[in-house]
């Protein structure tokens, strides 16, 4: 199951700081994806997993590209087209191109794994 949530947009247009890190849920059970901004051809979320994965058997398949970040935690993705896994450390980005298809193998289960994702149009 995922819990999708879109920042108030008063909160999106206000000159304010926004700390990725704080507000997380602990042993969420399940991830939290979060609209931080969106435009015509993109959309910047937060994501947040606490040990969750992708279902046995599920590929993201999408149609925008995506680039993502590893905030905090840890996590290890697996494409369709690589049969090495990618693990990810804070600081860890990766750049997903449309249609590749790839899953969440693991996300850390004892601490908030936090995600920035930038989905785009290639």
């Amino acid at each position: 199951m995922t819990t999708r949530k879109h920042v108030d947009s008063e909160l999106r247009d206000a000159p304010v700081t926004t700390n990725l890190l704080a507000n997380l849920a602990n042993n969420l059970d399940e991830e939290v994806f979060e609209t931080l901004l969106e435009g015509g051809r993109f959309r910047v979320e937060r994501i947040v997993s606490h040990g969750q994965a992708s279902p046995a058997g599920f590929w993201y398949d999408q149609d925008d590209a995506e680039w993502v970040v590893l905030l905090s935690g840890a996590a290890r993705l697996v494409f369709a087209d690589h049969g090495k896994p990618l693990e990810l450390r804070p600081g860890d980005a990766v750049n997903i191109a449309a249609h590749r298809r790839h899953r969440v193998e693991w996300t850390a289960p004892d601490e908030p794994t936090v995600w920035l994702a930038i989905h785009y149009r290639e």
